[in-house]
C-alpha cells in the first residue's frame, strides 16, 4: 500500500491542487477559489506521496455540526490504490473533532465508484437533486452520514 502523508491544505499547495482539479473535472476550482476558502470555517486535507499530492478533499463547516463536503480528488496515477478511502477517513476523523455531526455530500448519479466508496464510509442516500451538474448536465445524489 502506498505510503501517505495527511494534513491540512496549505497556501503552497493551491497551484497543485488547482492544476488536479483542471485534469479531474469539468467544472473546475481555480487558485482564486481555493484561496477564498482560508477566509471561511472549512477543513482541507491533502494526502501525500513524498513531496507530490496525491489527492485532497475538503468541506464547508456549518453552525450546529453540520458539514458539506465539496471536494474529492485524487490524481490518476493514484487511483484505484485506496487513497481516496483513507484521506475520506482522515477527513471524517478532522471533522468529527471539530464537533461535525452530520456531514452531507453530492455525487454525479454516474459515479459509481464514488458511490460505493461512501456507502462504505456510512453515507446515505437520501435523495436526487435534479438537473444539479453541468458539462454534461446530470443529476445529483444527496448522501448523508451522521
Amino acid at each position: 500500500m502506498t505510503e501517505l502523508e495527511f494534513g491540512e491544505l496549505e497556501v503552497g499547495d493551491i497551484p497543485a491542487v488547482a492544476e488536479l482539479e483542471q485534469q479531474l473535472f469539468s467544472c473546475p476550482w481555480s487558485e482564486q477559489a481555493f484561496l477564498e476558502t482560508f477566509h471561511l470555517d472549512t477543513l482541507f486535507v491533502t494526502a501525500r506521496t513524498g513531496h507530490e499530492i496525491a489527492g485532497y478533499c475538503g468541506m464547508y463547516c456549518y453552525a450546529g455540526g453540520e458539514g458539506e463536503i465539496t471536494n474529492v480528488a485524487v490524481a490518476p496515477r493514484c487511483q484505484n490504490q485506496g487513497i481516496g478511502r483513507r484521506m475520506l477517513t482522515y477527513l471524517l476523523e478532522q471533522a468529527r473533532s471539530r464537533g461535525m455531526v452530520r456531514i452531507i455530500l453530492e455525487v454525479r448519479v454516474s459515479n459509481e465508484n464514488a458511490i460505493h466508496l461512501y456507502e462504505k464510509l456510512g453515507f446515505k442516500n437520501t435523495g436526487i437533486r435534479k438537473n444539479l451538474y453541468e458539462l454534461p448536465r446530470e443529476d445529483g445524489m444527496i448522501m448523508v452520514l451522521e
